[in-house]
């Protein structure tokens, strides 16, 4: 039977490629001369430091246009607030989110349920298997999902005839 998964995942290279991007610009630009203004990058947060608020609000600026341009979607980015660290210095921490979490897989099943399509939908870890007898079937789900506004970015892999 035909199946495919359904995912939330971050293209690490091209996000490493868009931080080293932003940090290139943040050094190279005019208003940010003889600041420490810089993104760093941990397991699943990205940090965001600079001489004040401002300067860490246009540094994400920067960040998010050079993510955009390497087509990486910005849903997948989770702003918490701008904290003063000692020395006159601001940071900002983006948590990045992956992986589909089980209300929202619950949710998504519901939905996929709600559309009356002969498919069959099971949560696997932080992904869903959506299987059906016909791939007609299955290319509905996907156009549905499309559509749909789920707050995340889905990807469909996995794909088995």
């Amino acid at each position: 039977m035909p199946s495919f998964d359904i995912v939330s995942e971050i293209d690490k290279p091209e996000l490493t490629n868009g931080l080293h991007q932003a940090n290139k610009e943040l050094a190279t630009r005019f208003d940010f001369k003889g600041t420490d203004a810089r993104v760093e990058l941990s397991t699943d947060t990205l940090t965001v430091f600079a001489d004040n608020d401002f300067q860490v609000r246009q540094a994400v600026d920067v960040l998010c246009e050079k993510l955009a341009k390497r087509k990486l979607d910005l849903s997948c980015l989770h702003y918490r607030e701008i904290e003063e660290v000692g020395g006159a210095k601001a940071k900002q921490i983006i948590d990045l989110k992956e992986g589909i979490d089980s209300d929202l897989g619950r949710k998504l099943v519901k939905q996929i349920k709600d559309k009356k399509l002969k498919v069959q939908t099971a949560i696997q870890g932080d992904q869903l298997r959506v299987t059906g007898k016909k791939r007609d079937d299955l290319q509905q789900v996907m156009a549905f999902l499309r559509e749909a506004d789920v707050g995340i970015p889905l990807q469909f892999n996995n794909f088995r005839d």
